[in-house]
Formats: structure tokens, sequence, C-alpha cells
């Protein structure tokens, strides 16, 4: 029967679309950090996921050829850009803590970094999650492929409303450090995948990758910060 439910097929979409869709709703946080709104970082998002299902309902099996190096690799690409970006706006913030004075207004382009960087993660995500649920419905399930997605989405949507106020107290500069490396350590990783790299631990070496990233956009920030010696006058 089409609409019965079983529930190792529930769970498992429940547990894709948890796994997959969180590492988006962090970084829509993180890239938003002094921004007015995370709106337009979560309807960036939105619209990348959508993009996708209308894509997987439309082609069906279709959407995982292009999986494999396309999609990771232009996104990777993208988001390396958004980083140099957000990197800029990152050491402009540490700057101004450095010298309080009256606080500048939100980057020009700033919404438009949080969008790009929504439609990327949310995109990329979904497909992963997509190609998954697709295997779901092939193996007869597809009531439950659904089901299991729904709930999960639904669930992220409640807590992401519930913390992201949180989230988003924690001092700017660091916020933005770290959504600074969040940027990066995807666009390693998915770099990483379009190139065909087994990382270890599959997803848990992006937790490797991360603190890496913390470290090295933290170690860039404090040459940035660092004054130019000034040219030592000649004697004589």
């Amino acid at each position: 029967m089409v609409l019965s439910l079983y529930l190792p097929a529930v769970l498992g979409a429940f547990l894709i679309t948890i796994l997959e869709m969180t590492e988006v709703v962090v970084l829509v946080v993180a890239v938003s950090a002094d921004h007015p709104s995370v709106r337009p970082g979560a309807a960036g998002a939105t619209v990348g996921v959508a993009a996708v299902a209308l894509v997987a309902v439309g082609l069906g099996a279709v959407l995982g050829l292009i999986d494999h190096f396309y999609l990771p690799f232009v996104s990777g690409v993208l988001l390396v850009g958004f980083g140099i970006f957000l990197f800029r706006s990152t050491l402009r913030t540490y700057r101004r803590a450095a010298r309080p004075g009256p606080s500048s207004a939100v980057p020009k382009f700033a919404g438009a970094l949080q969008f790009g960087t929504g439609f990327t993660s949310g995109a990329v995500e979904a497909v992963e999650t997509v190609i998954v649920l697709l295997g779901i419905t092939a193996a007869g399930y597809p009531f439950s492929a659904v089901v299991g997605a729904v709930v999960a989405g639904a669930l992220l949507v409640l807590l992401a409303l519930a913390l992201h106020e949180r989230l988003r107290r924690i001092k700017v500069p660091w916020l933005k450090l770290l959504g600074t490396s969040m940027l990066f350590t995807f666009a390693v990783f998915w770099l990483g995948e379009a190139l065909n790299i087994r990382w270890p631990g599959a997803d848990l070496f992006l937790l490797v990758l991360f603190v890496l990233s913390v470290v090295v956009v933290r170690g860039a920030v404090q040459i940035g910060l660092s004054p130019s010696r000034p040219a030592m006058p000649r004697t004589g």
C-alpha cells in the first residue's frame, strides 16, 4: 500500500534530513552575524532547497548524475568567493573592536552574501538529502520517505526559530570568525568530494577541517590587524 508507513524508512529519511539540513541552519545563522535579520540567508536556503525539490520531482534519478562533480565543485568555488568576502568583513569587525567608535552601517552587499550562501548550502545539502530519499523511494517506500523528511524539516525550522536569536547574541567578531571558517570548511570539503577525495570519517572530517579553518582564519585576521612598521630613517 502506497500510504503505509515503514518505520525504518521513516527513520532513515528523518535522520538524513536532520544531518544535512542542520549544516544549512548553522551556516545561515553564522553568516548573518552582524546583519539585522537572518531573513536573506533563510530565504536563500529556502529557495535552494525548493529548487532542488522541484528538480527532484521533475527529473527524479537524473539528479544523481550531477552530484558527483559539478554541483560540489561549483558550490565549493562559490563558497570560496563568499568566504573571501566575509573574511574582509570579519577583519573590519575586528578592527572596529580594537578601535571603538561609532558603529558603521551594514555592508552594502551583506544581504546578497547571506542569500547566496544560504542558496548554495541549501541546494548542495538538499541534493545529498534527495539522493538518499530517492533511494528509499525506489525501495518502495515513497510515503515513508516524505513523512520522515517533512517531520525532520519541520523540527529544524522550529528549533531555528527558537534558538537563532540566542546564537546571534554571541559577540559579533567571534561569530563572524566562525561563519567565515564554516564557509571555507564546506568549500574545502565539497571541492574534495568533487575531486573524489575520501575524507577520513566521511562527514565527521568536517570537524577537523573546521578547527583548521578557525586557526588559519584567526591567524590571517591577526596578520591583518598587525600595524605595518614604518621605514627606518637613514642616518649619516
